[in-house]
């Protein structure tokens, strides 16, 4: 499974077998708000939009930046994964 930042349309992507999953972000100073993320529904269940959003918020970091958790997704997989709490 591999992630790319398309930084021309905000957004993480993922091909996954039934199309594109896509964690949407919203860039506000120093952090990317994560807005939106979103499964081809034949993929739910299958663990690609924890991957993607475990390297988007990687990435995110690397980059310098803060991750403000919008989506309900990413709110979750935050709670989850308290490292990424900024």
């Amino acid at each position: 499974m591999s992630v790319t930042h398309n930084a021309a349309l905000s957004r993480y992507e993922m091909k996954t077998d039934h199309g594109l999953a896509l964690a949407v972000y919203r860039q506000q100073g120093d952090s990317l708000i994560f807005t939106h993320t979103e499964v081809p529904p034949a993929d739910e269940g299958k663990g690609y939009a924890s991957a993607l959003v475990k390297e988007a918020l990687d990435d995110t970091r690397r980059r310098g930046l803060k991750i403000v958790p919008a989506c309900s997704f990413v709110v979750a997989y935050v709670r989850r994964h308290p490292e990424y709490r900024d």
